[in-house]
């Protein structure tokens, strides 16, 4: 386990903390001085892997502190702070920050004391540039795989960084692909890509895109903590009653490559499934592809059978892993994690968000399997009331069965009706009359305000396991993504369903229990879940 100060503590800044970069035993106890507090949960979570010794990138944290006040983000974006933990990642790797040969690259993320999905910016290969995409060809032998993520790159760094607008990007997109996935252009396509991103950025923007890794890792810094301060993120702090004054931590770690092609990807994993509480591994994975892919809600991914029978090796050790987290931090989980040529990486493990049917179930299961004790389950499900361990099922009218306009994958469970809105502005004005269901290309946590006012969510894109997808959980509101039947005419004001046309405004109906889409406002009935709920009468009667 490596956060420690080691014999060189006094060589580190205050505030900066080590996870993965030294080869000390695991098992070690954590250091007095760390807390969730300081390092932001994700990375607290990132240093508790390391110490169970499963596989994680060697990364640095910069502490919450630094994001008290402006004074202290200008000293986070300085070398004399990020400089010793480059130092570290360098020797753990190594690879050497901004070296043209052997050449180190690195994500920054951020992270809170309390877990928001999505609220926050991440950017991904940092340190690479002209200099360094040599240096990337001759470590991989993988031309695409540089190509692609020079492109990635700057795309990121275009639209979070430098305020560059998606659909500069998007039409030169499909100027080179057309209406083809990503994945299937090859690298001379790529190349031409990122050569198009670079004349998009400084066209934009009347600024090159920065080729100094130095100066990459330094804005990327800045970005991350001011991102705190985002409206999503301001607006998830307000709807669930945070404090804004913890601020995030930043952490800077080693880069997996989940896009080095057809043994590697990208993926989130629920150790049990967030909908009903059912105590097997619930994953989506996207081969070749990064981690924002699947958590962004602009792709569609594959659930876990894939990843099962593609990789056995890979998906082994990711159930040994969940039952390792699952046992030491005693509840259900949300990893994310990458696999770059056969090999899992883990990068970060949080308690996942779950359906009052699930929570019921984990912590009536975990009792039973001895993972927690009674009072922790009592603790976990003191919130639920018998009325929230319920099924709701369409009702047959006069025997008939309804069609369903199209299947989606189920984010959350429930039925529900209402009136379509294709916009944030349209949800809260109808919401505030009625029940109003939000229809969205992407599962975009930019959305977030349009779902509180929202009864139900359909999604195009995204996956089960997309950021947005999380929220609207969390929010107990249905949940329905990676619809490919669905499309949005949004200058009409109109989507289609193959050949059903609904208007912005016709009441539509989404089944989370079976990702069934229904044209109208359809009738239900509720069912108790009898048996979850006789479990946790007995377990409040101890």
């Amino acid at each position: 386990m490596s956060t420690q100060r080691e014999d060189a503590a006094s060589a580190l800044p205050d505030h900066l903390y080590l996870i993965g970069c030294d080869a000390g035993s695991p098992q070690r106890p954590l250091p007095a001085d760390v807390s969730a507090q300081m390092l932001g949960f994700k990375a607290f979570n990132l240093l508790k892997m390391a110490a169970l010794g499963l596989r994680v990138p060697p990364a640095f944290v910069l502490g919450t502190p630094y994001c008290g006040s402006d004074e202290m983000r200008a000293r986070a974006t300085g070398a004399s702070v990020w400089r010793a933990g480059i130092s570290r990642l360098e020797r753990a790797t190594g690879r050497r920050f901004g070296d043209p040969r052997v050449p180190l690259f690195v994500s920054v993320r951020s992270g809170a004391p309390v877990s928001m999905p999505g609220m926050m910016d991440t950017l991904l290969n940092i340190g690479l540039c002209e200099r360094t995409l040599g240096g990337l060809l001759r470590q991989t032998g993988n031309p695409r795989l540089a190509w692609d993520t020079y492109r990635r790159l700057i795309r990121a760094w275009g639209e979070l960084v430098s305020g560059v607008p998606e659909h500069a990007f998007d039409e030169e997109y499909k100027r080179i692909a057309g209406s083809r996935d990503e994945r299937s252009l090859d690298f001379t396509e790529l190349r031409t890509l990122a050569h198009r991103y670079l004349a998009v950025h400084e066209s934009e923007t009347g600024k090159p895109f920065p080729q100094d890794p130095a100066a990459q890792l330094e804005a990327a810094i800045s970005q991350v903590l001011a991102s705190w301060h985002s409206d999503r993120a301001c607006e998830y702090r307000r709807q669930f009653g945070l404090d804004d004054t913890p601020g995030t931590a930043v952490t800077v770690q080693t880069m997996v490559f989940g896009n080095a092609g057809g043994r590697s990807g990208a993926g989130v994993a629920f150790t049990r499934s967030p909908l009903d509480g059912e105590p097997a591994l619930w994953a989506d994975f996207l081969f070749n592809a990064q981690g924002e892919d699947v958590v962004s809600g602009r792709r569609v991914a594959r659930g876990h059978e894939t990843l099962a029978q593609a990789l056995p090796p890979v998906w082994t050790a990711l159930r040994d892993s969940a039952a390792a987290l699952e046992r030491a931090l005693g509840d259900m989980q949300d990893i994310e994690f990458t696999v770059q040529d056969g090999q899992l990486y883990l990068l970060q493990t949080r308690a996942g968000k779950r359906s009052a049917r699930a929570a019921a179930r984990i912590a009536l299961d975990m009792l039973d399997e001895g993972l927690i004790t009674a009072n922790v389950a009592r603790e976990r499900t003191a919130s639920l009331d018998l009325a929230s361990l319920v099924t709701v099922r369409l009702a047959n009218e006069d025997g008939q069965t309804a069609t369903p306009l199209a299947h989606a994958a189920s984010g959350n469970v429930g039925v529900t009706s209402g009136e379509i809105a294709l916009d944030t502005k349209r949800a809260i004005e109808r919401g505030a009359q009625g029940a109003v269901v939000l229809l969205r290309q992407d599962a975009d946590t930019a959305d977030i305000a349009a779902l509180q006012a929202s009864t139900g969510l359909l999604t195009r894109n995204g996956t089960r396991t997309a950021h947005a997808a999380v929220v609207a959980r969390q929010m107990g509101k249905v949940c329905l993504v990676g619809c490919p039947d669905l499309v949005i005419d949004e200058v009409a004001r109109s989507v289609r369903f193959g050949d059903t046309t609904l208007r912005e405004g016709d009441p539509v109906t989404l089944d989370g229990d079976t990702g069934a889409v229904y044209a109208g406002a359809m009738q239900t009935v509720t069912e108790p879940l009898v048996d979850l709920q006789q479990r946790l009468l007995r377990l409040r009667s101890q």
